[in-house]
C-alpha cells in the first residue's frame, strides 16, 4: 500500500493495458480473417494502415482535399468556440449565483432544471430553430455542457472560505472587485478542471451532431462509412477522436499546473 512506483515503473504499468488490448485485437481479428477472409468487423492492422494512408496523405478524388485533415479541422473549431462559449457563460453565471444571493435565488433553481435536460432529446429542436448549419452543432455544445460548467463554479465559490470575502468587504472592496480579485484567482484551477471533465461530453454531442446534419466533420465520416462496413477506416477515426481528447486533456492539465502551481501543491507531495 505504502509502496509507490517510480517514474520508469508508472510509465510501464500505464503501457499495459493497451499493450494487452492490441494484442487481443490482433489475435482476434488474425482468427476471425483465418475463419472468413471477407470479415470486415476487425480488419488487420495493415488495412487501417492503408485507410490511414488514403484519408490523410491521398487528396479526395473528388474534392482533391485531405478528408481527415479537412474532417479534423472543422470538428475541432466547432469544438473550440462551442468550449469557449460554454466556459465563459459558467464563469460569468457560476460567479454571479455562487456570489450574490438575489442572483442565487432568481438562476440556481433554473440552471438545476436545465441540467436535468438531456441536451441530445433537443437536439431536433436545435435543428429546427437554428438550422442544419453550423450554428446548430455549436449551440449542441454549448447547451450539453454549460450548465455543468455552471454548477460547478457555483458549488467552486460557495467552498471559498467567507473570511476571505468578509475581509475584502472589510477593507472597501466593491462586489466587482470582491468578484475579479478575490472570488476569480480562486475558482481559475476549478474553471480548467471543468473544463478537463466536459471534453468527453463535448466531443459526444459534436460527434452526434454531425453525424446528423453535415457534410464534412469526423462524426460524419465515421457516419457516411457505416454505411459500407468500412471498419479500417472507422476505427482510425475513433482512434484519432480520443487522441485529440487526450492530448487537449493533457494541454489544460500542464497549463494548469503552470500557471496555478498552488492549487497542486497536496498533488506534488
Amino acid at each position: 500500500m505504502n509502496i509507490v512506483p517510480g517514474r520508469a515503473s508508472r510509465l510501464v504499468l500505464a503501457m499495459l493495458p493497451f499493450v494487452l488490448i492490441a494484442l487481443i485485437y490482433v489475435v482476434g481479428s488474425a482468427e476471425r480473417r483465418a475463419a472468413n477472409p471477407e470479415d470486415k468487423l476487425l480488419p488487420p492492422v495493415a488495412e487501417m494502415v492503408e485507410a490511414v494512408k488514403r484519408v490523410a496523405f491521398e487528396p479526395d478524388r473528388r474534392s482533391g482535399e485531405y478528408v481527415l485533415w479537412e474532417d479534423t479541422a472543422a470538428s475541432l473549431r466547432r469544438l473550440g468556440i462551442g468550449i469557449a462559449i460554454a466556459t465563459v457563460t459558467g464563469l460569468v453565471l457560476g460567479v454571479a449565483i455562487g456570489l450574490l444571493p438575489f442572483v442565487t435565488a432568481t438562476l440556481a433553481p433554473l440552471v438545476a432544471v436545465v441540467c436535468m435536460i438531456p441536451p441530445m432529446a433537443v437536439l431536433p429542436i436545435l435543428f429546427i430553430v437554428f438550422g442544419l448549419d453550423e450554428l446548430s452543432k455549436v449551440v449542441l455544445i454549448v447547451f450539453g455542457i454549460a450548465p455543468f460548467m455552471v454548477r460547478d463554479l457555483t458549488f467552486a465559490v460557495g467552498r471559498i472560505p467567507r473570511e476571505l470575502l468578509i475581509k475584502a468587504q472589510s477593507l472597501g472592496a466593491s462586489t466587482w472587485q470582491i468578484a475579479i480579485r478575490v472570488v476569480l484567482p480562486q475558482i481559475m484551477p476549478r474553471l480548467i478542471e471543468a473544463v478537463r471533465l466536459s471534453l468527453g461530453p463535448a466531443f459526444l454531442f459534436l460527434i452526434a451532431s454531425e453525424a446528423i446534419a453535415s457534410d464534412v466533420g469526423l462524426g460524419y465520416r465515421i457516419f457516411l462509412v457505416r454505411r459500407y462496413l468500412a471498419m479500417d477506416t472507422i476505427l482510425p477515426y475513433v482512434a484519432w477522436i480520443t487522441l485529440l481528447a487526450f492530448l487537449i486533456d493533457l494541454a489544460l492539465a500542464r497549463l494548469a499546473r503552470r500557471v496555478f502551481p498552488w492549487a497542486y501543491v497536496e498533488e506534488q507531495r
